[in-house]
């Protein structure tokens, strides 16, 4: 099952015993959406649009998409139109998370949403298949915790480079293999001390964000990644399902109160606490804050970051990313960024 958006619950898909897919541009300029998607939408979802329109993913039976953004949104029914699949589906999340309403609301969908996945897949999921998945999926965001705890010390024993591969690899692969592959990853770390200067320690966030030449340029400027906040980051993972007689309801409650994307985060700014909270304990000397281009959601989300950030004191830097990104130019701008903040280090 290919996904859109990290509002797709996918304990429900694991539980029938179906693998989820999430949808990645190639960051490859190309010329096949024109016709399919305004030019003025945001890059990655043209790329991701691209990706089905080429081709690129027909080993998918379904795809489905969590209610998000109008610009993503375009790129699922547009695909489904051009490239139909065995089993498609538009889930209904409620944008207004804070409503009262949302818990029963979403509750209700996800029932009608697991209802369909056994039709579609044969497999009656019970009460022990949603144990399970809840409790393999839980398992993963607590190791990937750990992970992004390590990222805490003094010397990092790990690049965010090499994380945001972790996270890629987490969103596209059985999370019960996942789940053994990162066991082994933190014993490795547990006692590691790379061989690298750590530099300045960077937050990035913002917009969907898989860009690993762009952190590669960034990290071996003199600095290391060592938090994030966006949904190919720790958005995805950072809350998990509690525990609950009603094992939908208990899933629909963890989407309904993860850490909110723009799109969802009204009327109370709640990223904005959360972000300040991750510079404070990860240490973060300055941030980075990227945004696809002619993304409306985290357009608007910008400004009061940027200015809680500048309240704090922490330095920020603005970027605006394209599907392939200016690598030298950004050098440019990364390295006066880098030079700027340790200037203020030495006062």
């Amino acid at each position: 099952m290919g996904y859109f958006c990290t509002y797709v619950p996918e304990e429900i898909l694991y539980a029938a015993g179906v693998l989820t897919v999430r949808i990645l541009g190639s960051h490859e300029p190309q010329d096949v959406t024109e016709p399919h998607i305004f030019a003025m939408f945001c890059p990655f979802c043209r790329d991701c649009l691209a990706q089905g329109l080429k081709n690129r993913y027909t080993y998918l039976d379904g795809l489905m998409i969590a209610q998000s953004c109008l610009h993503i949104r375009q790129a699922y029914t547009s695909w489904i139109k051009h490239r139909p699949v065995e089993f498609e589906k538009f889930l209904c999340m409620p944008h207004k998370v804070q409503s009262p309403h949302a818990y029963e609301y979403l509750t209700d969908e996800l029932r009608i949403f697991k209802k369909e996945v056994e039709d579609w897949t044969g497999k009656k999921i019970s009460e022990s298949d949603l144990e399970k998945a809840i409790d393999t999926y839980n398992e993963n965001r607590r190791l990937m915790k750990q992970l992004y705890n390590l990222r805490k010390r003094d010397n990092p024993p790990i690049t965010g480079e090499e994380v945001m591969e972790v996270v890629m690899a987490m969103q596209m692969t059985d999370k019960e293999e996942h789940n053994k592959l990162l066991k082994q990853l933190l014993k490795n770390l547990e006692n590691y001390t790379p061989d690298r200067a750590v530099g300045s320690r960077l937050m990035i966030l913002g917009s969907e964000d898989d860009d690993t030449v762009f952190m590669n340029m960034v990290e071996n400027c003199g600095a290391t990644f060592v938090i994030d906040d966006h949904c190919t980051g720790s958005r995805y993972f950072w809350n998990e399902v509690e525990t609950g007689k009603d094992q939908v309801a208990q899933i629909a409650a963890r989407y309904i109160d993860r850490i909110p994307c723009p799109t969802k985060d009204w009327e109370e700014r709640k990223r904005i606490p959360h972000i300040l909270n991750l510079c404070k304990d990860w240490n973060v000397n300055g941030v980075i804050i990227m945004q696809q281009k002619f993304c409306d959601p985290h357009e608007l989300d910008y400004v009061a970051i940027q200015k809680a950030l500048d309240d704090t004191g922490i330095p920020t830097l603005f970027l605006e990313f394209d599907v392939t990104v200016p690598i030298g130019q950004f050098k440019i701008r990364v390295e006066a960024f880098l030079e700027m903040i340790g200037e203020d280090d030495l006062f």
